[in-house]
């Protein structure tokens, strides 16, 4: 398949156009502001083992099971979790594995930043 000019791909995904249209680029902000928040990339950390109730998640990253609530509705709303109903108890999974490929990226950035800065701060002190 040819590529247009201007066109960006990444692996197996679809080329993006550049400069990029005004509205990928709103979605593009929505994505990033669902994932802005602390709390929600923990539960995303704890979502990317496998489904698991609000109850679960309240347990796992110490907050109340309304802020649970919330911030699972964020991600839902943003299409990165999806929920299912069984009896009395809601569970919840990931269903855009791209989100996970995009905290890996972000994460590893971070280490070599880090990595970089403790090299700096080592050779000062020397």
């Amino acid at each position: 398949m040819p590529i247009r000019p201007g066109a960006a791909t990444i692996g197996d995904e679809m080329a993006v156009p550049h400069p990029l249209p005004d509205d990928l680029i709103e979605l593009i902000a929505e994505r990033f502001r669902a994932l802005s928040e602390p709390t929600r990339i923990k539960l995303l950390d704890r979502l990317r083992e496998g489904e698991a109730t609000v109850l679960e998640l309240t347990e796992l990253i110490g907050t109340t099971q309304q802020n649970v609530s919330k911030h699972l509705g964020v991600l839902q709303r943003a299409g990165i979790v999806a929920r299912r109903k069984q009896g009395n108890f809601a569970y919840y999974r990931i269903v855009d594995e791209g989100v996970l490929s995009l905290c890996e990226a972000v994460c590893g950035s971070l280490q070599q930043r880090v990595a970089s800065l403790t090299e700096l701060i080592a050779a000062a002190g020397a």
